[in-house]
């Protein structure tokens, strides 16, 4: 699809702050609009495109900046995380679905061609098949966070076939950046470890060392995002909730990963409240449908990903 004018929603957090950059690339910088509430993003988000301050759950401000900007293309990055969700479960259902519901209504209300909503691996839950998960399966997290993808899910697919529009979404693996930290979630030590490894060749690492999870590298995460938005509708089975992987991998693996670039690194245990958000995510991931409709496939496994973290965060740590 050709889009001409897109705005990003909550393009302050860990994936929208790199995917509007790439959309900025990929589209001009005049052509990619800029959304946050109050967090400021970075000076170079702010310096080169437009950019509106507001929160998602206020409609006419939505309304009012996509109409302004004759938007063409929303994508929702907005939302409330697994472990900061489950402190505040209110406010995540707030921002995640009355959000959503605001996001739908003014695309449905302006003619907005197309929608892009995450979902994610959150979405499943103890009663899943946790090993290579499939693409049907039961849907019955223990997370709001995960209380709110389903649903968001659920809510997409109905605008889809209510209205005739144009929603897509991906359920995301954890996520790993070089670029921004992350923002309250409970695959968020596959970040931290690379900072500490590189600051203090040691890390303390809040799941067990056995828990094995599906992740993905920034890289594939802007690729799978922006390969799923040019893909053809017509060839589209899913919409709202495509699976997609790279690789699983466990904290012990991580270490062990680190440990060939960083020999006398170690990692010790202090297990929280997250470890059970983690127990009810899938093992690994069965993306066949991904790969099949719109021809997804990763870039990145576990030691390239590795590698190229430390490569750039020892770079930007060394210049501070």
């Amino acid at each position: 699809m050709e889009l001409k004018k897109i705005i990003v929603i909550g393009c302050a957090g860990q994936i929208g702050s790199e995917l509007i950059m790439e959309l900025r690339h990929l589209y001009g910088n005049k052509n990619v609009i800029g959304n946050g509430r109050k967090t400021a993003p970075s000076e170079k988000v702010l310096e080169s495109g437009d950019f509106e301050f507001f929160d998602v759950t206020e409609k006419n401000k939505l309304f009012e900046a996509c109409k302004k900007h004759q938007v063409d293309c929303i994508i929702n990055m907005a939302a409330i995380l697994s472990a900061t969700g489950e402190q505040n479960p209110m406010l995540a259902w707030n921002v995640n679905m009355n959000g959503l519901i605001n996001v739908l209504e003014v695309a449905r209300e302006l003619k907005v061609k197309q929608v892009f909503n995450p979902s994610s691996i959150a979405a499943f839950g103890p009663s899943t098949p946790q090993d290579n998960t499939p693409q049907e399966t039961v849907l019955k997290p223990t997370s709001m966070y995960g209380v709110t993808k389903v649903a968001g899910e659920l809510l997409a697919d109905y605008y889809v076939q209510k209205y005739g529009m144009d929603i897509r979404g991906v359920r995301y693996p954890g996520i790993i950046s070089n670029e921004t930290l992350p923002g309250g979630g409970t695959t968020d030590y596959a970040v931290a470890i690379y900072y500490d490894a590189i600051k203090y060749g040691k890390y303390t690492c809040f799941l067990k060392e056995d828990t094995m999870l599906p992740m993905m590298y920034m890289p594939d995460c802007l690729k799978c995002t922006i390969d799923l938005l040019q893909a053809d509708y017509s060839k589209l089975k899913h919409h709202s909730d495509f699976n997609v992987g790279a690789f699983s991998v466990t904290p012990k693996l991580m270490a062990e990963s680190i440990r060939k670039q960083i020999p006398d690194f170690t990692i010790d245990y202090n297990i929280d409240f997250r470890q059970a958000i983690a127990d009810s995510w899938p093992n690994s991931i069965d993306d066949s449908a991904a790969r099949a409709e719109w021809g997804w496939k990763p870039s990145y496994d576990l030691d390239a990903m590795t590698a190229d973290m430390l490569k750039v965060l020892g770079e930007k740590l060394r210049k501070r």
